[in-house]
């Protein structure tokens, strides 16, 4: 992040600011706290791609109408241990939120809880979603298609989305294991904080329709969306470094996503039709692993500490000194700036100026506000 007059603001006053903002583009005010609760979550875990940085798209997105500020999901298909919904094209963080509170609760009566989501929108950091399950002694996951913006392996047009998968499994330590990838080597919100800060995008992550391997961050955001430029799948280009893989778990999510919920799927989910912005239809599915249906709670927590442990007592490469497990980094950064506040750059305090004076809010003493 560019550090030129970045200012530090305490997390729980920008997710009041996001909660009111919010409830000022007509989100009921329980519903603008659960969204803002996700957003804030982002923020602080050092995702900065996915809090106070994209608050602007949903709002963008509530104006063009393709986003519906009241959420009234819809239960179309239930069983004792799986359910299927329809997100009706409202707060994707709402819909995810309830819809894992159903694979929760199933889980608690019948071991396991699976809930497919169609017809939904963005819903931040997959991540969060686990952890739900994480805080009931449960293990969790969570997938997610979206818009087309990676090339398959030897493509170079935009084919699958992103498509995230997060697990996490609670453990003995001070913080459970938490897994939350993209299934491409970035994500479009990464190019967006890098074009913010006047960064260039590394080498390798993207690719054009002439098979070269651009840079620029600004200008790569607009070819990414004009379909010109792709992200690449983990790996990145080819098969050598084990491209194919990534590209092979992008389209697992996209089935998982879309084959089980009967949901949209690749160009489906542009977000434009004959150019003009229409809804996302994105597909989620959530899933609530009971660990007591098979082993005591305490049993598996050690057991998952354990492997954490073991591997991060290996060897480590010369000159480092720690090897990290998937969310551990993360839950540092939270205690970090839970203390020390959210840092907010040039580019993003202009936003949130632009935002407040917009949506009408009042009462922030940001220094920049």
């Amino acid at each position: 992040m560019e550090t030129s007059n970045i200012v530090y603001v305490d997390y729980r006053e920008l997710q009041r600011f996001m909660k009111e903002g919010f409830i000022a583009l007509g989100v009921p005010e329980q519903d603008a706290q659960i969204c803002s609760t996700v957003l804030i979550e982002s923020d602080l875990r050092g995702v900065e791609s996915h809090g106070i940085g994209r608050f602007k798209m949903y709002v963008d997105r509530i104006h063009d109408g393709i986003l519906n500020p009241v959420t009234k999901e819809t239960v179309v298909k239930e069983t004792k241990n799986t359910a299927l919904i329809n997100g009706n094209h409202g707060m994707g963080h709402v819909i995810a939120y309830r819809a894992m509170e159903k694979a929760i609760s199933m889980a608690k009566e019948n071991n396991i809880g699976l809930v497919g989501v169609f017809d939904s929108t963005h819903f931040g950091i997959t991540g969060f979603y686990p952890s739900m399950a994480i805080k009931q002694n449960m293990m969790g996951l969570a997938f997610s298609n979206a818009r087309p913006s990676v090339a398959p392996t030897y493509g170079v047009e935009p084919a699958i989305g992103t498509n995230p998968i997060s697990f996490g499994a609670p453990s003995d330590e001070e913080y459970p294991f938490l897994l939350d990838i993209a299934t491409s080597t970035i994500q479009r919100g990464k190019i967006e904080v890098n074009a913010r800060d006047g960064k260039p995008t590394a080498k390798g992550l993207t690719i054009d329709s002439q098979g070269n391997e651009p840079t620029d961050s600004v200008e790569l955001l607009r070819t990414l969306v004009e379909g010109t430029a792709s992200l690449l799948p983990l790996g990145g280009a080819g098969e050598e470094l084990g491209g194919h893989k990534g590209y092979g778990l992008g389209v697992m999510v996209e089935i998982l996503c879309a084959s089980l919920t009967g949901g949209s799927f690749g160009k489906a989910l542009s977000g434009f039709e004959n150019g003009k912005p229409v809804h996302h239809k994105l597909g989620h599915l959530f899933i609530a692993i009971n660990i007591e249906s098979l082993l005591p709670v305490e049993i598996s927590k050690k057991i998952t500490g354990s492997i954490m442990r073991e591997i991060r007592s290996s060897a480590k490469v010369p000159g480092k000194d720690k090897i990290y497990l998937a969310g551990e980094k993360e839950f540092d950064m939270i205690k970090h700036r839970k203390a020390n506040g959210v840092p907010i750059n040039n580019a993003l305090q202009k936003i949130m100026k632009d935002l407040k004076e917009s949506l009408g809010l009042h009462g922030f003493n940001f220094p920049f506000l």
